[in-house]
């Protein structure tokens, strides 16, 4: 059993009053295809918010869309106070995509100097060196900092894209489907390393998964379907709600219930 971090603290008229991420009326089109359909929701600061629900529900859209990436958005979103894509958000936001971002001819210890010189030019390269030594240590790949990235298991290089995402210590972590794939035993050590990086360093992570029993592992979840936003709130809030005795029950209750009111809507028009 994880044992979760309390409430994070805040500091009366500073910025840790607003949430990590806002959005109000958020909504992406494709073409004809409508990808978010106006979300409503916050992500509270210094804690794991899961963002739960099946392949092609919108959780990846809408992480492009708070780390500044995704085009055509509209409605307002926010990320640590400053609208989302705002040039000074580039240092304060940490980002893994599904699939590992390394370069395969490099050393893990080269992605990680080349990645830090790009997230911050000015830095001097010794203090680039000291944080790419840091990251190492913390998802535990020092033993392999000299090998290259190619040569390393599809696990490794996951890790190695997460720390690239920890260069420069982020005070937001936008982690998409970063589980996909591992072990078990990967699964739980990097579990235990996001709650320490929350407990611990007091950031913010928004990770998503469509893999259900990671959801008893957030402290609050939003769980998605068809670009909608179905329920948010803490797991045991949502089952207690639903009268479940697990997310994913909860959440398969709360698609049926979607899916009866679109019905009765469509009945009575």
């Amino acid at each position: 059993m994880v044992n979760y971090s309390p409430e994070p603290t805040e500091v009366p008229g500073s910025t840790a009053l607003l949430p990590a991420v806002e959005a109000r009326g958020l909504a992406v089109t494709r073409g004809p295809r409508t990808v978010l359909r106006g979300l409503d929701f916050t992500v509270p600061r210094g804690q794991i918010t899961g963002l739960l629900g099946p392949s092609g529900c919108g959780k990846s859209t809408l992480m492009r869309s708070i780390v500044g990436t995704q085009a055509k958005v509209t409605g307002s979103l926010n990320v640590l106070g400053s609208p989302a894509g705002h040039p000074t958000l580039r240092t304060r936001i940490g980002y893994v995509t599904q699939a590992p971002s390394v370069y395969d001819d490099l050393t893990v210890r080269q992605n990680l100097e080349y990645f830090g010189a790009v997230l911050d030019p000015a830095r001097r390269s010794a203090d680039r060196r000291a944080d790419a030594a840091r990251v190492l240590d913390e998802v535990d790949l020092t033993s392999h900092a000299d090998a290259l990235a190619g040569n390393l298991s599809g696990g490794q290089r996951s890790r190695v894209s997460l720390a690239v995402a920890l260069l420069g210590t982020p005070e937001l972590l936008v982690l998409d489907e970063p589980t996909v794939g591992l072990d078990p035993v990967l699964r739980r050590d990097l579990w235990h390393l996001f709650h320490s990086l929350a407990a611990d360093r007091g950031a913010t992570l928004l990770i998503s998964s469509h893999v259900m029993d990671e959801a008893e592992r957030c402290h609050r979840l939003l769980l998605m379907r068809d670009g909608r936003i179905l329920a948010d709130g803490t797991p045991e809030a949502l089952r207690t709600r639903t009268g479940s005795e697990t997310v994913e029950a909860a959440f398969l209750h709360l698609v049926d219930e979607a899916a009866a009111h679109a019905r009765a809507k469509e009945t009575a028009r």
